[in-house]
């Protein structure tokens, strides 16, 4: 079975910072693209940042500067480094794994918390 176990999400105070991670099993890691989105009350979810098997990254226009993804295959983990937080980071935050194939399988961590708050 495939499992993306994320951890890392707290409360913090504006201008901190925090580190998610997401541990995939179940897969072959290093073929997956692996993406973090959030999701804030009564919003869509959003694209945060992007890996790709290749190394590749983007990120949303709104944390680029502030938050770096990463991907380290040997731990299976994908990270997420968000620096100089602010109120408007405030969702919870969910891990996906896709294989960027036609019909290819993608899959979702069950997300994890992050608050910005004073």
């Amino acid at each position: 079975q495939v499992q993306l176990v994320e951890s890392g999400g707290a409360l913090v105070h504006p201008g901190g910072s925090l580190r998610l991670s997401c541990a995939a099993s179940g897969i072959i890691f290093s073929a997956y693209a692996m993406g973090w989105y959030r999701q804030a009350p009564g919003k869509q979810r959003e694209l945060v940042a992007a890996i790709t098997s290749g190394g590749s990254t983007n990120y949303a226009d709104s944390v680029k500067g502030r938050f770096t993804i990463a991907r380290d295959n040997a731990k299976n983990t994908v990270y997420l480094q968000m620096s100089s937080l602010k109120p408007e980071d405030t969702a919870v935050y969910y891990c996906k794994a896709d294989l960027q194939v036609v019909r290819g399988p993608a899959y979702w961590g069950q997300g994890t918390q992050v608050t910005v708050s004073s």
